[in-house]
Order: structure tokens, then C-alpha cells, then sequence
């Protein structure tokens, strides 16, 4: 079993999606999902600098469209047909979703759009952001990000949490951290998974009936509690709770081990969640699907799980 997990925002960097480009088809897949977004994502992923793709309005669809047109480059077969469970950390959760099949690739991209949009307006009533903690104890972490007047938002695994709310709140918690962490201000412009984005949130539902719903027809992790989701409607409920909760990505590893994974392929922009797999996931291989030259290394993971069933099965007959 293989996990494909699909990365959040504050992991995109400027030209990410240029070497994609060189794949045929590439450039008019991002075309028609740019479209339904109202976003240029070809000249995004290419040309806009950093300050430009920071943008929640702008991050968010780029994100989910990479990752649909990663996957889409990286597999002749139906997911269904493969050994694969799916995983997505915060926008992260809406490819996944799509890639599940709970949503249309064009239906995700309008819920990312008006998602994003939502998020950007309600960053904009308070000035807040966001800042990762890393190493530390757990509970003392905890305990003074809520001193500091902070949320949890991503309780992450691997010895990192992110903390969210008023840059006020943020500075006081870098200028008292926990004993043995960092705190590192995060690239995005908000404080995602918070209360700050209970607005948004009215957005999404306000947009659920006008969406075409289908159970996932691959396993699909939740951001609340690393459990599967089996139900559509529950996916997206869950899609739309998520902005303003924290994401629990170290639930979502917990259930990947449990359920055997033996490989972990993390989707265009990659990096983040392989980081974290490799402290909160030891033993499991990792491949970061950063351009197309990525491809094969992904593949091989594929026969490697192969591999491992076909000998399991063989030492058990």
C-alpha cells in the first residue's frame, strides 16, 4: 500500500510548475482549470513572483491545480486500480479529493476558488498569520502558543506545530518560545484553521449544493482526525469544516503506518510532507514528485510495494 498525499499552501515557490510546462497537454489542462478559477494558473506557475503566489486567492487554486495535473502526468490508470491511499494537508485535502473522485477536477477547482477567496477576505479583517514550531515537548508547545493568545491550527507530527493568529500574538510567542524549538513565520497570509476564518467557512456552504458529490472510489484520509472518509457528503463536509479547524496531519500519518504503507509519494509542490514523513514515518520510503524527472523514482515505489505483496504472499502460502 502506498500513500499520495498532496501538500498545502506555503508550499508553492515561484516557477514550481515551469518544468511541468514541457509536458505535452500540461499547458491546456492548467488553461481550463485556470478558467474556472478566473486565474491566469500557467502564468502563476511560471512567471509570478513570490509575493504574487502568496496570495491566498492566487496559492490556493495553484496548488490543487498542480497537484491534479501532477498526478494526471504520473499515472495511465485509474487510481482506483492502484494499491493507494489518499492524503491532503489543508487545500492539500481538496486534490486529494478530487484525485479520490468525491469531486470533479473542475468542481474542485470552483471550491478552491471560492475558498480562497473567502480565506483572503477574512485574513484581511484582522491582520493575522501564521508561524511553525518546531522540536520541543508537545504539551509545553501547546501550552505557550494558547499563553501567547495563539491557536494550534496544524498540529503536524514529526515535532512541529503551527501556530496561528494576530501578528501581536505571533510575536509574543517568538519572543518567549518554548524551551529547545524554533518558531518560523510561515509564508501565507492569514490564520488558517482558526476561528479568523468562520466567514469563509458560510462561503463553502453557501456553494455544497451546487456541487456533484460522489464517494470517494479511493481511500481518503480526513484532516480532523486521520480517519477515512467512505461518504461524499462527508468528505466535503469535511472539506469545509477544516478552514476553520485545526488540520491534524499527525493523525493522518498515524492512520498511513497503521494501514501498512510501505511508501509515501507527495504531489507537485513537494517537499513538506515528505520532511515530515521522515521524522513521523520512519521506515517508510519517500519520494517528492518536484518535476516530471521525479516520475520514474514515484513508479519505482509502485514496484517495490509489488514486490514486497507478491513475496508476503508467497511466505504465506
Amino acid at each position: 500500500m502506498l500513500a499520495i498525499v498532496c501538500p498545502g499552501q506555503g508550499s508553492q515557490t515561484p516557477g514550481f510548475l515551469a518544468p511541468w510546462l514541457e509536458l505535452p497537454s500540461v499547458a491546456d489542462r492548467l488553461g481550463v482549470l485556470g478558467e474556472v478559477a478566473g486565474l491566469d494558473l500557467v502564468a502563476h506557475g511560471t512567471t509570478s513572483n513570490e509575493e504574487t503566489i502568496k496570495d491566498t486567492a492566487v496559492a490556493q487554486p495553484l496548488l490543487v491545480a498542480a497537484g491534479i495535473v501532477a498526478a494526471e502526468a504520473m499515472f495511465d490508470a485509474e487510481l482506483s486500480d492502484l494499491p493507494v491511499v489518499l492524503a491532503g494537508h489543508s487545500v492539500g485535502e481538496i486534490t486529494a479529493s478530487a484525485l479520490a473522485g468525491v469531486l470533479s477536477a473542475e468542481d474542485a477547482m470552483r471550491f478552491v476558488a471560492v475558498r480562497a477567496r473567502g480565506m483572503a477576505r477574512a485574513a484581511a479583517l484582522t491582520p493575522t498569520g501564521m508561524s511553525a514550531v518546531v522540536g520541543g515537548d508537545r504539551e509545553e508547545v501547546l501550552s505557550a502558543i494558547a499563553a501567547a493568545g495563539a491557536e494550534p491550527a496544524n498540529v503536524n507530527g514529526g515535532g512541529q506545530i503551527v501556530a496561528a493568529g494576530t501578528f501581536e500574538a505571533l510575536q509574543k510567542l517568538a519572543d518567549n518560545p518554548p524551551a529547545k524549538t524554533r518558531v518560523i513565520p510561515l509564508k501565507v497570509a492569514g490564520a488558517f484553521h482558526t476561528q479568523h476564518m468562520a466567514s469563509a467557512v458560510a462561503d463553502l456552504e453557501a456553494l455544497r449544493p451546487d456541487l456533484t458529490v460522489r464517494d470517494p472510489d479511493v481511500p481518503l484520509l480526513s484532516n480532523f482526525d486521520g480517519a477515512e472518509v467512505t461518504s461524499g457528503d462527508a468528505a466535503v463536509a469535511s472539506l469545509v469544516a477544516q478552514v476553520s479547524r485545526p488540520v491534524r496531519w499527525d493523525l493522518c500519518m498515524e492512520t498511513l503506518v497503521d494501514r501498512g504503507v510501505t511508501g509515501l509519494i507527495e504531489l507537485a509542490p513537494a517537499g513538506t510532507l515528505v520532511g515530515l514523513a521522515k521524522r513521523g514515518m520512519p521506515g517508510v520510503k519517500t519520494v517528492a514528485l518536484k518535476t516530471p524527472a521525479d516520475v520514474d523514482a514515484a513508479l519505482a515505489l509502485f514496484a517495490a510495494d509489488a514486490m514486497g505483496d507478491a513475496q508476503t504472499n508467497k511466505e504465506t502460502v
